[in-house]
C-alpha cells in the first residue's frame, strides 16, 4: 500500500500511517517515503558505525604515532614535532566546516561520505607508497640522520589528503547515522539518544585496535606494513557502507544554510526602527499545513532584536510573495538565534580541547622515556598507552547509557537523564583532574631522572601514565559525546552536518591554541629563565605546563557554568492537536500545534 503524501495544504497523516511510514522529510534509496520497518534505526546505523570503526582505526594509527614518526624518521625536535601534530590535527578538525557545508548545501550526506572516503583511501595509498616506492623512501639505508626531501613532501601530502577526506567524512557520517532515527517518533527518539553513546563505543573500539595492533606493527614490523592494513580496512568498510544503501534514510540537500541566516540579519537591520508587536503571535510564520519540509520552531524571548525580521510591514501584499530579504519567518529567526547562542558554548569548550590535545602529543612522548617492558621482555609501543583513554571512554559511555541514564530518567523526568550541557560540564571536571594527575606524575618522573641520571626514567613503569589516560577517557565520554549530541541536536535541522563540524572545530581550534600556547609559554619562560620546553623530555618542565592548563580549565569551568545556566534549548513545534508552545523537560523541547 502506498503511503499518504503529506505536502503543502494537506492534513497530517493519521497515527497508524505514521507508525508504518516515516514522515520526517527523509526518503529511501528510491526517492520515496521510507517504510519504517525496513529502513533506518539500528539496521541502518550499524553499517554506518562499521565505516566509522575503520576510519578511526586508520586515523588513530596515524595520529597517535605521528609525533614519534616526526621525531624518529623526519628528525624534528620535540617542540617542532608537537606543533606539527597540533597543526595537522587542527586542520583535520577544522576542514569539516567546509565538508559539512558542502554536504548540507549541495551533495547530501551519503554522497559526501562516499566521495570523501575515496579521497581518504587515496591518502592512505600515497602514505603506503611513501614507504615502499624506492624513490620516495625516507632513506636509502636503514638509518639516516636526515630524510630525503621528497619523502617529507609526499608524507605530508598523504596525511593532508587524509585531512581532506576527513573533512567530508566526519561531519557527514555521524549526522547521516543520526538521521536514521525519527525525532517525531517517541521510540526512535530514545534510541537516537543512545546512538551517540554507541557511535563512540564503535569509535573507541577502532581506536583501541589501532593503538594496539596497528601501533605494534609500526613498532615491530614496519610503518609500511601498518599502512597496508589501514588501506585494506578502509577499502573493506567502504564496500560495507555501499552494501547498506537500501536500508538508509536520506535527506535532500537544502541549499546553502547560511543564506537564510544572512536574510534574517539583513531584514532585522533594515526594519530596526519598526515598532515591536505587542503580541509575538503577530510575527510572521508559515502555517504548519503549508510547511513542505522541516520543523517549525517556537518563538523565544532572547535576542529580540532579530525578531524585527519577522515583523510584517507590507500588509497589502501576501506574505509568501514578499522578499525573504525583507520578511523572515519566526522559524528562520529562531534558527539564527540558535547559532548565536552556540558561540559562548563553543568558546568555553576550547580549554577542554587544549587538555585533550596533550593526550596525542606530550602524554605519548612521556611514554617513550619510561619502562615499557611487560613480562618476558615484551615492549609496549609508546602510542599503545593511548588505548587506556579509549578504555576509559568505553567504560564511561557504557555505564552512562546502561546504568546512569535509566536511573536519572526516573529521578529527573528528562528523556536524556540530565541536560546535554550538564553532561559536558561533568566532563570538564575530569579534564581538570587529568591535568593535575599528569603534573604530579611528570614531577615524579623528573625526580627519578634527577636521582638516576644514567638510566633516566627507565626505572619508572609506563603504567604511571595510566591514571591520566583513563581519566581523560572518562571525561571524553561525558564532554566529547555531549558535544556531538549538542551540536547535532541544537543546530537548525538543515545544518546537521555543519553541526557535527562545529563540534570537530572545537578540537581543531583547541589544537591550534595548544600550539600557540606552547609558543607563548616557551618564549616567556625562556626570557625569564629556562624554557619549559627543552630539546627533550628530561630538559623540559611539562609539569609546570600541566599545572597551567589545570588552572586555566578551572577558571573556564566557572564561566561555562554561568553560560550554561542562561542557555535556552531548542523548542520545536510538534503537530498534534492544540495551539501553543510550552516549556518542556527535554533539550529539544517539543511543542504542540
Amino acid at each position: 500500500m502506498e503511503p499518504k503524501r503529506v505536502a503543502a495544504g494537506t492534513t497530517t497523516p493519521d497515527v497508524g500511517d505514521q507508525e508504518r511510514w516515516v514522515y520526517d522529510s527523509s526518503m529511501d534509496h528510491k526517492g520515496k517515503i521510507p517504510l519504517r520497518a525496513s529502513t533506518g534505526v539500528w539496521k541502518a546505523s550499524l553499517f554506518i558505525i562499521a565505516i566509522e570503526f575503520s576510519e578511526r582505526l586508520s586515523f588513530f594509527g596515524i595520529a597517535t604515532s605521528l609525533i614519534i614518526y616526526l621525531t624518529k624518521v623526519i628528525h624534528q625536535d620535540l617542540k617542532t614535532a608537537a606543533s606539527s601534530v597540533n597543526y595537522w590535527t587542527g586542520v583535520t578538525t577544522l576542514l569539516p566546516l567546509l565538508g559539512g557545508f558542502i554536504a548540507d548545501a549541495y551533495l547530501g550526506r551519503y554522497l559526501t561520505v562516499l566521495v570523501s572516503s575515496v579521497i581518504y583511501l587515496l591518502g592512505l595509498s600515497v602514505l603506503t607508497m611513501s614507504w615502499f616506492v624506492p624513490s620516495l623512501k625516507a632513506c636509502d639505508a636503514d638509518e639516516c640522520l636526515e630524510p630525503k626531501k621528497v619523502h617529507e613532501v609526499v608524507f605530508f601530502l598523504a596525511i593532508y589528503l587524509i585531512s581532506l577526506g576527513t573533512a567530508g567524512h566526519k561531519p557527514s557520517l555521524e549526522s547521516f547515522g543520526a538521521d536514521q532515527f525519527d525525532d517525531d517518533h517517541a521510540e526512535e527518539r530514545k534510541k537516537k539518544m543512545s546512538f551517540f553513546n554507541w557511535w563512540n563505543f564503535g569509535l573507541c573500539s577502532g581506536l583501541v585496535l589501532s593503538v594496539t595492533v596497528i601501533i605494534y606493527v609500526q613498532d615491530h614490523v614496519s610503518w609500511g606494513a601498518a599502512d597496508i592494513i589501514m588501506v585494506a580496512a578502509m577499502a573493506i568498510s567502504l564496500l560495507i557502507f555501499v552494501i547498506g544503501r537500501p536500508f538508509y534514510r536520506y535527506r535532500v540537500a537544502a541549499g546553502s544554510p547560511l543564506t537564510p541566516m544572512l536574510q534574517v540579519l539583513v531584514a532585522a537591520i533594515t526594519k530596526r526602527n519598526l515598532p515591536y508587536p505587542s503580541n509575538p503571535a503577530q510575527l510572521y510564520e508559515v502555517p504548519e499545513a503549508q510547511k513542505a519540509r522541516g520543523r517549525l520552531l517556537c518563538h523565544t524571548e532572547k535576542l529580540k532584536f532579530l525578531d524585527k525580521a519577522a515583523v510584517p510591514e507590507d500588509i497589502g501584499t501576501p506574505f509568501e510573495k514578499q522578499s525573504p530579504w525583507r520578511l523572515a519567518t519566526v522559524t528562520k529567526v529562531e534558527e539564527m538565534k540558535l547559532i548565536l547562542n552556540m558561540i559562548p558554548i563553543w568558546l568555553t569548550n576550547l580549554p577542554f580541547g587544549i587538555c585533550v590535545a596533550q593526550g596525542s602529543t606530550f602524554f605519548i612522548k612521556q611514554g617513550t622515556t619510561m619502562n615499557r617492558k611487560i613480562g618476558d621482555g615484551f615492549l609496549i609501543p609508546p602510542a599503545s598507552i593511548y588505548a587506556l583513554a579509549a578504555v576509559g571512554m568505553i567504560i564511561s559511555v557504557t555505564i552512562y547509557d546502561k546504568i546512569l541514564v535509566p536511573i536519572l530518567r526516573r529521578a529527573t523526568g528528562n528523556e536524556r537523564g540530565i541536560k546535554i550541557l550538564q553532561r559536558i560540564g561533568i566532563g570538564m571536571l575530569f579534564s581538570i583532574s587529568t591535568m593535575v594527575v599528569a603534573a604530579l606524575v611528570e614531577r615524579k618522573r623528573l625526580r627519578v631522572v634527577e636521582k638516576y641520571p644514567k638510566n633516566g626514567s627507565l626505572s619508572m613503569s609506563v603504567f604511571w601514565l595510566a591514571p591520566q589516560f583513563i581519566i581523560i577517557g572518562i571525561g571524553d565520554g561525558f564532554t566529547l559525546v555531549g558535544l556531538q549530541e549538542y551540536f547535532y541536536d541544537q543546530v537548525p535541522d538543515s545544518m546537521r552536518s555543519l553541526g557535527i563540524a562545529f563540534y570537530l572545530s572545537v578540537i581543531g581550534a583547541a589544537n591550534f591554541l595548544s600550539s600557540l600556547l606552547i609558543t607563548v609559554v616557551d618564549h616567556i619562560t625562556e626570557k625569564y629563565g629556562r624554557s619549559w620546553f627543552g630539546k627533550d623530555m628530561n630538559s623540559s618542565r611539562l609539569d609546570y605546563f600541566y599545572w597551567l592548563l589545570a588552572a586555566m580549565t578551572t577558571a573556564n569551568l566557572f564561566v561555562y557554568v554561568l553560560v550554561a545556566r542562561r542557555y535556552s534549548y531548542k523548542k520545536v513545534q510538534k503537530s498534534v492537536a492544540v495551539a501553543d508552545c510550552y516549556q518542556g523537560d527535554h533539550e529539544t523541547e517539543l511543542s504542540v500545534v
